[in-house]
C-alpha cells in the first residue's frame, strides 16, 4: 500500500475536518505515494521512536501527538522537533499524525479511558455544534428513490444508530429552459410543470465532497437544484470528553487506587474526596482544564483528567472530585485503540505497536 491509502483508511476512523483548529493533523513528514514497508504505531514521535522504526524496518510512523504543532523556520537540529524531522527525513520515514481528530470520535481516546476504567451509558461530554448539515434537493418521481439510494450510499441520512433517514414532499417544480440549455425534460423556451419529490436528509460534514458528488452523477437534471443548510444541533456522537457510569458505585479512595493500577500512574493528584461513593465518572485524555466547568454541569462526581494547575483544583467546589492522572497516562492506550483498527482493515504489511515509552514525566 501506499502512504496516502494508509491515510485513507486512518482518516475514516477520525476525519480531519473534526481535529480542532489549533492542531496540526494529518502527514507532517514524507511522501505520500511512497509504498508503505511497515508501520509503527505510537503516542508520540521523538528522535528515540525514529530510531525504533529504523530498527523495525517501519517507513511509516503513525502517531497520536504531532511533532511539529507549531511552525517551523529552520531545520538546523536546535530543538528535539528539529531533531526528531531531520532523522526521519533523512530515513525516508513518513510521520502521521492524528491527535485531536481521534479525540473528538466517540469511538475514540475517551471512549478507550471508559472501557479500561469500565463505564456504561457512555455520552460525549462536550458534544460538537456545527458538525450536522441538512441537505434539500427536488427530484422528479420517478428518479427520487435513486438518488435516494445514492446519497444513502454516501454517508447521508445517518442520525446514532438509524441511517436511511430523510423526509419526502410531494410537490410541484416549474421550469423554463432557455436557448442554452439541454434539459432532460421540457422544451427550450418553454414553461414546463414536473412532478418533483422534496428529499430533505441530514450528514455529517466531512462527507459533504463525497454526498455532493453522489448527488450530481444521479440526479437527471441538467441543473440540479439543491440547498445545504448548517443546523444548530449539537452532534452526540462527536465532541470532547465522556461521562458514563460504574455497574457498582466505589468509595473514592479504592477507585483511585485502582485507576492508578490500571493506567500505571506515579501519582494520582486529586482535589477533597467529598463523595462517599462514585457512581457517576467524566473523563477527558490528556488536557483538560477546560471542561471542568462541564463535568460539573453533566452530574459526574469525579472528573478524570491531566494537567490540571493549582488554582483549577478550586473549582471542585466541594461537589465533586478532580482528579489529574497525568497526560501520558491517561492517553497511553491510544496506540492500542490505532493498532486494533489498523489491523482489522489492513493485512498486506506489517502494523507494530510501539514499545517506546516517551512519557517525559518521571516520578520518585
Amino acid at each position: 500500500m501506499l502512504v496516502k491509502e494508509v491515510i485513507e483508511i486512518i482518516e475514516k476512523l477520525a476525519p480531519p475536518a473534526y481535529a480542532e483548529d489549533f492542531d496540526n493533523t494529518g502527514l507532517l513528514v514524507g511522501d505520500k505515494n511512497a509504498q508503505v514497508k511497515a508501520a509503527l504505531i505510537t503516542l508520540d514521535t521523538l528522535e528515540s521512536v525514529v530510531d525504533e522504526a529504523i530498527e523495525k524496518n517501519c517507513n511509516l510512523i503513525i502517531s497520536f501527538h504531532p511533532i511539529i504543532f507549531s511552525g517551523l523556520k529552520k531545520l538546523t537540529g536546535n530543538d528535539y522537533v528539529e531533531q526528531t524531522v531531520i532523522k526521519a527525513i533523512k530515513n525516508d520515514i513518513a510521520i502521521y499524525a492524528i491527535h485531536t481528530a481521534l479525540d473528538n470520535q466517540f469511538k475514540g481516546v475517551n471512549d478507550m479511558i471508559c472501557e479500561m476504567v469500565g463505564l456504561k451509558k457512555r455520552q460525549i461530554l462536550i458534544p460538537r455544534k456545527d458538525s450536522i448539515r441538512k441537505l434539500t434537493t427536488f427530484v422528479p418521481h420517478r428518479q427520487a428513490a435513486a438518488v435516494r439510494k445514492a446519497l444513502f450510499d454516501a454517508g447521508g441520512g445517518s442520525i446514532g444508530n438509524y441511517d436511511h433517514c430523510s423526509f419526502n414532499l410531494q410537490g410541484e417544480g416549474s421550469f423554463k429552459p432557455n436557448e442554452h440549455a439541454k434539459p432532460v425534460i421540457g422544451e427550450r423556451g418553454e414553461v414546463h410543470l414536473e412532478k418533483e419529490t422534496q428529499i430533505g436528509l441530514i450528514y455529517p460534514e466531512h462527507i459533504e465532497k463525497s454526498l455532493l458528488k453522489a448527488l450530481f452523477s444521479t440526479h437527471p437534471y441538467e441543473e440540479v437544484a439543491y440547498e445545504i443548510s448548517v443546523l444548530e444541533n449539537e452532534n452526540q456522537h462527536l465532541g470532547m470528553g465522556m461521562i458514563g457510569e460504574l455497574e457498582t458505585p466505589e468509595e473514592p479512595i479504592s477507585f483511585l487506587k485502582r485507576i492508578k493500577k490500571i493506567f500505571h500512574c506515579g501519582c494520582i493528584r486529586h482535589s477533597e474526596l467529598n463523595k462517599n461513593t462514585i457512581k457517576r465518572v467524566a473523563v477527558l485524555g490528556g488536557s483538560g482544564s477546560f471542561a471542568i466547568n462541564q463535568a460539573k454541569a453533566a452530574g459526574a462526581d469525579i472528573y478524570l483528567t491531566a494537567d490540571l494547575k493549582y488554582h483549577d483544583f478550586y473549582k471542585a467546589d466541594h461537589n465533586f472530585i478532580l482528579a489529574d492522572i497525568g497526560h501520558y497516562e491517561s492517553e497511553q492506550y491510544t496506540k492500542d485503540l490505532l493498532h486494533s483498527y489498523l489491523t482489522k482493515k489492513i493485512s498486506n504489511f506489517a502494523l507494530i505497536l510501539g514499545e517506546t515509552n516517551t512519557n517525559p514525566i518521571k516520578y520518585i
